[in-house]
């Protein structure tokens, strides 16, 4: 998917590719998804249909690899290119996917990544898993009128006057492959604890999970406190409230870097959560008082901390699933859901084929995705067992 490194850059890019090779990387990629993802989708469109099932997850893939097209205008294009017989047109694809149930998309795309998984795991590389980031994302700011899906249209993460859908993740970080490895919409009223859990449990039905990493918005207690229940540690940073900015003034003062401290916090009842305070001096830091720093909870030792600069892989992650998804101006939920799952799966298919290449070629997993020329991907097919 070389089109990730066209728009974004990448220093470690012999040279940037030419129009031929990022037309084979996007031909191999949509060869890898049909090989992966089909089998676990499926329309339930009844017997005697004449446009085969793959040929709509064909056009949703090529609405991904083109960025922002939307459905009808991508049918139409798709036709030319395609080499099926028969294709979809535009509003058949749209009436089949909103046929799907919220819990249907994301049954399929549970088990798509299944056998994603099931791919990467033969390689040594991956076995470095185990932290997992939970984050929200937002769609662009909703502008058209919402009336009757004021549950599903919600506001944006930053409390402004917009409006928008909002989708949860959970996804590998650190060394290893960073594949989504379940998403899930966030309506109004659903719990941040109810969410972290859904996705905890399909990460963990999927791979082993030792660390969770999540943003200020997760800092609840009551959150913290489930997740030492499951034996799982985290870090998460937390909203500073007045004893933390005395602490920090004080730190200021003293002109320390870091201070570490122990903190229970309070579950009701008679019953606390014990964890970690870790503050922490920002380097070339804009303000020049207690906002310098930065406090962070943990339940294990501080050197987890290191850990949570991981998540800026989800924050680029995000950047290019965005770039994947086809476009609509559809209110209808489970479409929209649609969308973004399925580019979140395109996402993880590249970077998957990436790790399996790297490894290929190199005998090693550098972070940095890695731009493949036409002899490359000569050699995946030939010698990766993904072609």
């Amino acid at each position: 998917m070389c089109s990730f490194h066209r728009r974004h850059g990448d220093e470690h890019t012999e040279s940037d590719p030419d129009d031929q090779t990022i037309l084979n990387q996007a031909e191999t990629v949509t060869e890898r998804v049909s090989d992966v993802a089909f089998p676990a989708f499926s329309l339930d469109r009844g017997e005697g249909c004449e446009i085969h099932e793959n040929a709509y997850w064909d056009l949703q893939t090529y609405l991904g690899l083109r960025g922002n097209l939307a459905v009808n205008e991508g049918a139409r294009s798709f036709i030319h290119e395609s080499n099926r017989e028969r294709t979809p047109l535009g509003h058949a694809h749209r009436e089949h996917v909103r046929d799907l149930s919220i819990e249907q998309i994301r049954e399929m795309y549970r088990q798509a990544v299944g056998r994603l998984l099931d791919r990467v795991t033969d390689t040594e590389e991956f076995f470095r898993a185990g932290i997992v980031a939970i984050d929200i994302t937002e769609s662009d700011p909703f502008t058209g009128d919402r009336t009757g899906h004021e549950d599903e249209i919600i506001g944006t993460k930053e409390k402004t006057d917009e409006y928008a859908y909002q989708w949860a993740t959970v996804q590998l970080v650190g060394n290893a492959v960073p594949i989504v490895l379940d998403a899930r919409p966030v309506r109004k009223g659903d719990t941040r604890k109810e969410i972290v859990e859904d996705l905890l449990d399909s990460a963990e039905a999927a791979i082993h999970v030792d660390n969770v990493l999540m943003d200020r918005e997760f800092d609840s207690q009551h959150i913290l406190e489930m997740l030492s229940q499951r034996g799982l540690s985290y870090v998460v940073p937390k909203r500073m409230q007045t004893s933390e900015k005395a602490q920090a003034k004080r730190l200021l003062q003293r002109d320390k870097d870091r201070y570490e401290t122990d903190r229970k916090l309070h579950l009701g009842d008679n019953e606390w959560h014990s964890t970690t305070l870790i503050y922490r001096r920002k380097e070339d830091s804009e303000h020049d008082d207690h906002r310098q720093y930065s406090v962070f909870m943990t339940n294990r030792n501080s050197g987890l901390l290191t850990e949570y600069g991981y998540r800026w892989e989800i924050e680029s992650g995000y950047k290019s699933i965005k770039r994947f998804m086809g476009a609509t101006t559809s209110k209808h939920f489970g479409l929209r859901f649609f969308y973004f799952a399925f580019a979140c799966l395109l996402y993880s298919v590249w970077r998957a084929v990436d790790l399996l290449v790297q490894v290929q070629l190199t005998g090693e997993y550098e972070h940095a995705p890695i731009v493949t020329a036409d002899n490359t991907l000569t050699l995946v097919k030939k010698e990766t067992g993904i072609g």
